[in-house]
C-alpha cells in the first residue's frame, strides 16, 4: 500500500491588490503572480483590499478546519483607523456590534502603542494632515464579509489599513509581502 502524500500548507503575505484566488481580475493581480505550486487550494479569504497572512493547503479537511468559522480558529487583525479610539469603541468591540447582518460575537482588541511593524503599503494610504490615525489589534472567530472594516466604522472609527496577522497558530512571521512558505501543518 502506498504511504499517504502529507499535507501541504503553504503560508502567504498577500500583498495589496491581491485576490484570494489564482485568477487575475480587472485592476487586481490573481495568486498565480506570486505562487506556482499546483495542487494546493485557498483556505479562507481576504480581500484584495486587505493584506497579510492567507494560507493555501493541499488537504480538504484542513481547508475546511481554517475556513469554516464552525471551527472558530482565531483570526488576528492589525487595523490601521481614522481617529483615535477611545475605551468606550475597544469596550464596544470587545462585547460585540451590531451590524446590518446582525450583532458579531464578542472580540479581542486592544490598542497597538506603537504601531506594529509593517512594511510600506504600495499604494500608500490616504492621509489627513489634521486626523490622526491608531493601530489596533483585532482578534475574531468568524468570518463575515468584509467583517472588520464595518466593525470599526460601527465605532465611529474607519478602516484605513488592514493586515491579517495569523490565523491560528499560524503567523505572518519572516514573510515580506509577496513571499510565501511552506509551513508544517500544527
Amino acid at each position: 500500500m502506498p504511504l499517504a502524500t502529507p499535507p501541504r500548507l503553504v503560508r502567504f503575505n498577500k500583498p495589496y491588490g491581491v485576490l484570494s484566488q489564482f485568477t487575475a481580475e480587472g485592476k487586481w493581480q490573481g495568486l498565480k503572480d506570486y505562487i506556482d505550486q499546483p495542487g494546493i487550494y485557498v483556505a479562507g479569504r481576504l480581500d484584495a483590499d486587505s493584506e497579510g497572512l492567507l494560507l493555501l493547503t493541499s488537504d480538504g479537511p484542513l481547508q475546511a478546519r481554517i475556513a469554516d468559522p464552525r471551527f472558530k480558529m482565531e483570526k488576528i487583525y492589525w487595523v490601521q483607523v481614522e481617529g483615535l479610539p477611545g475605551e468606550d469603541a475597544l469596550a464596544q468591540l470587545r462585547s460585540g456590534v451590531q451590524l446590518n447582518d446582525g450583532p458579531t460575537r464578542p472580540a479581542r482588541a486592544r490598542l497597538l502603542d506603537p504601531p506594529p511593524a509593517v512594511w510600506a503599503r504600495t499604494p500608500p494610504i490616504r492621509e489627513r494632515k489634521a486626523i490622526p490615525t491608531a493601530w489596533i489589534e483585532l482578534a475574531i472567530r468568524e468570518g463575515r464579509n468584509r467583517q472588520v472594516r464595518r466593525m470599526t466604522a460601527a465605532v465611529g472609527l474607519p478602516t484605513l489599513r488592514l493586515v491579517r496577522a495569523a490565523i491560528g497558530p499560524y503567523t505572518l512571521d519572516g514573510l515580506a509581502p509577496g513571499a510565501w512558505a511552506e509551513q508544517a501543518v500544527l
